[in-house]
């Protein structure tokens, strides 16, 4: 069944465009699989009305008219998680966030740090080494909310060893969520880059409980942006 959707204005990303990860969500959570891989293929609208489309092959695509905003098809995620780091070395982490310095687009409804309403997922190196990570504690059950979690820090592991990086926006998220996230409990965020080619950057996310049991892992694809002021940057 197709259904009307509306990404409101506090789940942006960039200032005008829906967070990536949120986005993947909404269409990745209505496909019917163990592990979906949507793309984004334009930057995602915010208050306007959308259709989420099933297609008879089990795909869904998100659209705007006869713009086509996402896909979502069944996948397979490569990335294997490493052993979670504990609440307290995520907390530490939070130290390291470069965004506290400078941050691109800090009204982001995930990592934004001008934002009271956020997820406020803040994630710095664990160590000296590329892996970042942050404490969240949610307040829902959301699966769009553990989706969007999986996708900011992604960004910053690829920072984390290509300093030379320009603004990179989503492309796709590969997204295998075995557990939902538990409302008013600890969890810890973590993700480490994984490669690059040129514009294309590759990285990994996994979500897990304070215990270190693995709720959901993510493979993300980031492009670096030719011209930044398209995104606000």
């Amino acid at each position: 069944m197709n259904d009307r959707v509306v990404i409101g204005r506090r789940f942006n990303g960039p200032p005008n465009s829906a967070n990536g990860g949120y986005t993947c969500g909404l269409v990745g959570t209505a496909v019917k699989a163990r592990a979906v891989r949507v793309s984004l293929l334009k930057p995602p609208p915010l208050d306007v009305p959308l259709l989420r489309q099933r297609a008879d092959d089990g795909s869904v695509s998100l659209l705007r008219g006869d713009d086509v905003i996402a896909t979502a098809v069944p996948g397979a995620v490569q990335a294997q998680a490493p052993p979670a780091p504990t609440v307290e070395q995520a907390e530490i982490a939070t130290l390291r966030y470069v965004g506290f310095v400078h941050h691109r687009f800090p009204t982001c409804f995930v990592c934004g740090t001008a934002r009271d309403d956020g997820l406020r997922i803040y994630a710095g190196h664990v160590g000296d080494s590329p892996l970042v990570a942050s404490p969240w504690t949610p307040e829902s059950d959301d699966p769009l909310f553990a989706w969007a979690v999986l996708d900011c820090p992604s960004a910053y592991a690829i920072e984390s060893v290509d300093h030379s990086a320009q603004i990179v926006v989503l492309a796709s998220l590969t997204v295998e969520l075995r557990e939902r996230p538990r409302a008013g409990e600890r969890h810890v965020v973590a993700a480490w880059p994984v490669s690059s080619d040129g514009r294309k950057h590759h990285s990994a996310s996994a979500l897990y409980d304070a215990a270190g049991c693995v709720l959901a892992v993510a493979d993300s694809l980031w492009i670096e942006l030719r011209d930044p002021a398209a995104f606000g940057g």
